[in-house]
């Protein structure tokens, strides 16, 4: 079912029509205005700290970290950073564009819907998601790409690769942290061989690659900076080296949302010219307030673990709504996510949409729409012209469990005219099913 963008098809022109617009709205400030903004100018200075030897990190672990990244994606910024701010623009944004193209393609052959979507049903997902489209463009943010690495993944777990699977789990999780949430799921899946081959590729990628450019005693001490700096880094003030945003609006976690309604915690903190605004309705400490999480993630986890089937009833259908759960909760358990991280509701929404226009039952249909309408509602909050104070109450975080409660629903009550034959997303042969 996957395939190259075709100059025949009409909607093909319209993909290529908006990478070019796009592609100008990163390139134009740059070449004929004052500099393109927001993180692109990190990214090139990150590379060009590489080339030049010089440290990404500040000796001191407690101070302003510039980048917040591991190593790896700084080495890899070297490259095109080497030949300029323009090539290195220009890169990601092509970057962007085939990880746009192969997510779309990944998404709708996963579904398990046994039929192929016509091109409006193809193309749906990227209508409905244009503004995250243009926020991987604008910001420079590497989610997009993040979700494609993630899809192929999968996508080759069915096609039973599972070590190249976790090599694709590693990069992406090389590069920014939270997809790390990928390997509680294979290890209660039990695909072990991905594991394997995730954790093994994870010490390539932040050991062994970066050595030969940065040097491997100053690779494991910047690592070891970056891990002080960014992951055990936590207190009432934030964490993770961007104390301003943590218990803000801007952050739609878990995390985030469990701490503003639990704790007199100013989400207005990102603006300091303005009054502080809380919307607690209990008021308990820090660690009550993180006990809430622990507590409201197991539940969450412990649910998603009641409704997965077992691996004698699993199919391509289940397959497809078990992953477009886990894509929301791996999505909402990063400790920071922003509007751009919902770029990958992508998939969950994908999955839904082939259920609310190829389910055989009419009912199930209009009932999905109306779910997946519902879910738009609440992420059209998040627009400039909704007050912040909603978006406070997480309105991302409300449209995710929205998303994730419909593929439960699927996932529980599958057409009964239906019995595909088993998945092939299947633990290995030498394991006990779960």
């Amino acid at each position: 079912m996957l395939r190259y963008p075709s100059l025949r098809a009409p909607l093909d022109w319209l993909f290529f029509l908006c990478v070019i617009v796009l592609t100008a709205d990163v390139l134009v400030p740059e070449i004929f205005g004052n500099g393109k903004t927001k993180d692109y100018p990190l990214w090139y200075w990150a590379g060009q700290q590489v080339l030049h030897g010089r440290d990404l990190y500040p000796s001191d672990p407690n101070a302003q970290f510039e980048f917040i990244y591991p190593p790896l994606p700084a080495v890899l910024l070297a490259v095109p950073a080497w030949f300029g701010k323009i090539p290195l623009y220009l890169c990601l944004s092509a970057i962007n564009a085939v990880a746009w193209w192969m997510t779309a393609q990944f998404s709708n052959a996963m579904t398990g819907a046994g039929s192929a979507p016509g091109p409006w049903l193809f193309a749906l997902p990227s209508f409905v998601t244009i503004t995250s489209i243009f926020d991987m463009y604008d910001l420079g943010q590497p989610n997009l790409m993040l979700l494609a690495l993630m899809l192929y993944g999968f996508w080759l777990l069915r096609d039973a690769r599972p070590w190249f699977a976790g090599s694709m789990f590693a990069l992406a999780i090389a590069i920014k942290v939270f997809p790390i949430a990928v390997l509680p799921y294979l290890v209660w899946r039990r695909q072990w061989k991905a594991v394997a081959g995730t954790l093994v590729f994870l010490l390539v990628f932040l050991f062994v690659l970066p050595a030969p450019i940065r040097g491997f005693d100053h690779n494991i001490a910047e690592l070891k900076t970056w891990y002080r700096g960014m992951v055990a880094s936590s207190s009432e003030k934030g964490f993770g080296q961007r104390d301003e945003q943590n218990w803000s609006w801007v952050n739609q976690s878990i995390i985030a949302v469990t701490h503003r309604l639990t704790r007199p915690v100013n989400y207005n903190q990102d603006d300091p010219n303005k009054p502080a605004r809380t919307m607690n309705v209990i008021d308990v400490g820090f660690r009550t307030a993180n006990l809430i999480v622990a507590a409201v993630s197991l539940a969450i986890g412990f649910g998603f673990l009641a409704v997965m089937p077992p691996a004698s009833r699993r199919t391509e259908r289940s397959d497809a709504e078990e992953l477009g759960i886990l894509f929301c909760l791996m999505t909402v358990a990063s400790p920071l996510a922003r509007q751009y991280y919902f770029m990958w509701l992508f998939f969950p929404m994908t999955v839904l949409m082939h259920r609310a226009a190829l389910d055989p039952r009419p009912s199930v249909r209009i009932g999905t729409w109306r779910l997946l309408a519902c879910a738009g509602i609440l992420l059209l909050l998040a627009l400039p012209l909704f007050p912040i104070d909603l978006q406070a109450w997480g309105n991302n975080l409300a449209a995710t469990a929205v998303l994730a409660a419909g593929l439960v629903w699927h996932i529980r009550h599958p057409p009964p005219a239906l019995s595909p034959p088993a998945g092939r997303l299947q633990p290995d042969v030498n394991s006990a099913p779960s």
